[in-house]
């Protein structure tokens, strides 16, 4: 195979939004490659893993990804806030997306899609050596236009403060997706926890509506549930599930059972 006949692997997340539709998301916190797998054959179109409050290192999410892309799962990438180089590793690994966390204002959204995007976006450092161009068999110039197209950024609005920028932010080039967090945003006004409040609410629409409305994709969390209702409001990416909630509600589903059964579990907090 010739250099000219490489290509980058395609989003699925992003030719499931460009063609109308709504990518589904399941969220890891472990660093088992096998959770990736598991959630691949599921048929999710995204697994979510977190550098930002999990300590996973750059080889276990890379793992998740080569993992993902067995079963053409896309696998986004919560990303660490420090250099440039905690922005760009994980699309080096072959990422389909970055998170980035807490972005507070436009500058801040700004200095995202100048280390992200490559020229005439952005100012991304080029490498080219890894997974994500064919380790240097994807030639520069389509290298760069494929990783503009098909690499989605995600910002995350979670915080009251850039509620102020967000128009400005929207309406930047480079930033695929807006995706309201209503955990922190409901902590950051003085109500945490409390995602149906009508200040948590109104803050979601808002980010739906602008997103919407300078051709940005909308994304939230949700659950099987609501779903249905988040995609008919315009929400096109939507995490609906946890490894770890998965993990514990089951567990403890058990634990009670047995218990009850008579199977004492001394331990057991059920």
């Amino acid at each position: 195979m010739t250099q000219q006949t490489m290509s980058m692997r395609p989003s699925r997340v992003l030719r499931r939004m460009r063609a109308g539709q709504t990518a589904v998301c399941f969220k890891t916190n472990l660093s088992d490659p096998r959770v990736a797998e598991m959630a691949g054959r599921a048929g999710f179109d995204c697994l979510w893993t977190c550098m930002e409050h999990v300590p996973n290192s750059t080889h276990d999410v890379e793992n998740q990804i080569r993992a993902g892309k067995m079963h053409d799962m896309d696998t986004l990438v919560r990303v660490r806030r420090g250099s440039y180089s905690d922005l760009i590793l994980p699309l080096e690994m072959d990422a389909a997306g970055i998170m980035v966390p807490h972005v507070m204002n436009l500058e801040d959204a700004k200095k995202v899609v100048y280390y992200t995007r490559f020229h005439p976006i952005g100012r991304r450092p080029w490498d080219g050596g890894n997974s994500d161009g064919a380790y240097c068999m994807i030639p520069p110039e389509k290298y760069i236009v494929e990783a503009n197209r098909e690499r989605f950024v995600m910002v995350q609005i979670e915080d009251p403060e850039p509620m102020d920028d967000l128009e400005e932010i929207a309406k930047l080039d480079g930033i695929d997706v807006i995706f309201f967090g209503p955990g922190d945003f409901s902590q950051g006004i003085g109500l945490p926890g409390q995602y149906s409040h009508p200040k948590v609410m109104e803050a979601r629409k808002r980010v739906l509506e602008t997103a919407k409305k300078h051709g940005k994709f909308a994304g939230t969390m949700g659950t099987p549930e609501t779903l249905p209702e988040l995609s008919k409001m315009g929400f096109q990416f939507l995490n609906v599930g946890a490894d770890v909630t998965t993990l514990s509600i089951k567990m403890a589903e058990i634990a009670k059972t047995l218990n009850q059964a008579g199977y004492a579990l001394p331990n057991s907090i059920y």
